[in-house]
């Protein structure tokens, strides 16, 4: 028997493929952000694609979040898929007027006419001591905001297809991927573009007695604790959201429905958050009858992130902890 030649990559090499993908079948796709050329910023997202594309596709810009971002938002209006690239998140905030205002606004504004096709990539740093000011993800923000399409990838397969998916819609995207998953890797089919319109909730894992719903690395500590939980006997389903913006509760609905438990993992804070807004669309659409305990929210306390490691060890939620308070909850 022949065997099976493994395509296996790693995450932050497949959000490099989709990079290639685009740049090698739409002339109409730049990139254009800090770091672009230096693996230091952007890891291996990005390696030499400045060589291989030339630096007019790649273009790495000065320390100039709200330039960059308000040239990529012109550029889409005038007919060019440009996708931004911010190497912290955190300083993607000087950026919110060309964000919130003007590229989540624009289409609205024209009555259809005008559709920028940009895509926000923001990368999530967090842990290593980087402190407050470098570690937070802010996704529940940008889900705010009509006009802008969210997504937050966890798997290797979805960080390639998703950001593919998100450069060719003609909507506004913020593209959100973690350094904390850049080495977690898989196989990966040949790519075939799906429309972002029809993507949502994925179960990853089935199971019978709690629903467990994560985002991004939250999805990766929601699969770690449904290994844990399975240790004592306890059946977990777990969702992927992958797409936070617009957000399509069905699939959380129906699994609900048939475990009568729900956990939220939220590499957020709890107030405000993306767990409550998940929380809030499933329960206002069931019946108590079937819930057989209160759902639960699983989140960062609510205080900014400490630069000591030990602090860090305590402040960030772990497999243990998650399952720990799911089993409480059981109870």
């Amino acid at each position: 028997m022949t065997k099976k030649k493994s395509n296996k990559v790693s995450y932050g090499v497949a959000i490099r493929h989709a990079f290639e993908y685009l740049l090698e079948n739409h002339p109409d796709v730049f990139v254009i952000g800090q770091g672009l050329w230096s693996p230091w910023y952007v890891g291996n997202t990005m390696t030499e694609l400045d060589i291989k594309f030339g630096k007019e596709r790649i273009i790495d810009t000065p320390v100039s979040e709200s330039a960059c971002t308000g040239a990529a938002v012109g550029a889409s209006l005038a007919g060019m898929r440009p996708i931004v690239v911010h190497p912290r998140i955190d300083f993607m905030l000087y950026a919110l007027d060309s964000i919130v205002n003007q590229a989540a606004k624009w289409s609205h504004m024209v009555g259809g006419q005008a559709h920028p096709a940009v895509t926000i990539r923001g990368i999530i740093n967090r842990g290593g001591e980087q402190g407050a000011q470098h570690s937070q993800a802010l996704h529940a923000w940008f889900a705010h905001i009509p006009g802008l399409r969210v997504v937050m990838p966890y798997s290797v397969k979805d960080a390639r297809d998703l950001l593919i998916s998100s450069v060719l819609s003609n909507d506004p995207v913020i593209f959100l991927d973690d350094r904390w998953l850049y080495e977690n890797e898989d196989d990966l089919d040949p790519i075939i573009p799906a429309d972002i319109k029809s993507v949502g909730p994925k179960i990853l894992k089935a199971g019978s007695d709690i629903t467990i719903v994560g985002c991004g690395y939250s999805t990766q500590l929601a699969l770690e604790s449904a290994a844990e939980l399975a240790k004592d006997g306890i059946k977990a389903e777990v969702i992927d959201l992958r797409v936070l913006n617009p957000m399509d509760p069905d699939i959380i609905i129906q699994s609900v429905k048939k475990t009568g438990s729900l956990a939220v993992i939220d590499g957020g804070w709890k107030n405000c958050g993306i767990a409550s807004e998940i929380i809030a669309s499933t329960v206002e659409k069931i019946s108590p009858k079937y819930l057989n305990s209160k759902p639960v929210r699983i989140t960062l306390p609510d205080c900014p992130a400490p630069t000591s490691k030990v602090l860090e060890n305590l402040y960030y939620p772990n497999k243990i902890k998650i399952s720990q308070l799911i089993k409480d909850q059981l109870i």
